[in-house]
């Protein structure tokens, strides 16, 4: 599996199109099985169900207002938020066909999380968190707090699983989120957002984005990977399908 560090903080919609540039190579054989595993800039990611709300310019707004770049994910699920005290986990792999294995993967990369987190002191769990944001079963939480998320994408000849883990900033994304769900109109309990340094108050991004490359090499042989200038082209064409 080859792994991309690269990352572009100041432009996330750039990023979300580096990945989707990605998921089209490898499905069409045009790239090995591929991780990227990076610190991203403010973003708050929508899902498509948002973008069929009514209230989703004012959502779009209000991540505007609280410092977020708003833009449509290829994954599922309503809003989600992250920052640079976040850390993004993207594995895209061959598949046979578009529903062959979603729940097998969803199952390895929560393992992986859950695994990482343990290696920092934080005795975390599967499942969904009652209240939640972006509720889903293969959420990951601790101590009554929502730690990370994952949604899947899968196209013709491969899939895409992307984790977010919150680590540091976990107050200013509650507050943002508080406006957005409102904005949506989504029910939710605003204590379940928060990062991993509210459990371990020492804990940094930086610490979650070793644990995370150190885990994965524990299970996956991977080599160290580039951005190349046919991937940035396509992925500068695809920016507009996530600005909407």
């Amino acid at each position: 599996m080859e792994l991309l560090r690269e990352r572009h903080p100041d432009d996330p919609v750039l990023d979300a199109a580096i990945t989707h540039a990605l998921l089209r190579q490898v499905g069409a054989g045009m790239r090995p099985p591929t991780a990227r595993i990076f610190r991203p800039g403010p973003t708050l990611a929508f899902g498509r169900l948002d973008a069929l709300s009514d209230g989703y310019a004012e959502a779009r707004a209000a991540a505007v207002a609280h410092g977020f770049t708003p833009l449509l994910r290829l994954g599922g699920g309503h809003a989600a938020g992250y920052d640079p005290g976040s850390v993004l986990l993207e594995l895209i792999v061959p598949v046979g066909t578009i529903a062959e294995g979603i729940p097998e993967r969803f199952a390895t990369v929560t393992a992986l999380l859950v695994e990482a987190l343990a290696g920092l002191g934080i005795a975390a769990r599967a499942g969904e968190l009652p209240g939640e944001y972006c509720a889903g079963e293969w959420s990951v939480h601790a101590a009554g707090i929502k730690l990370a998320g994952t949604a899947q994408r899968s196209i013709k000849g491969a899939s895409l699983v992307t984790a977010m883990v919150i680590v540091e900033g976990g107050a200013e994304l509650r507050a943002a989120l508080v406006d957005i769900y409102a904005a949506l109109e989504i029910a939710w309990r605003p204590a379940t957002a928060g990062g991993a340094a509210d459990i371990v108050r020492a804990l940094t991004a930086a610490d979650v984005e070793r644990a995370l490359v150190a885990t994965l090499a524990a299970h996956e042989r991977l080599t160290a990977g580039a951005l190349d200038p046919d991937t940035l082209a396509l992925a500068a064409s695809l920016c507009g399908a996530h600005e909407r």
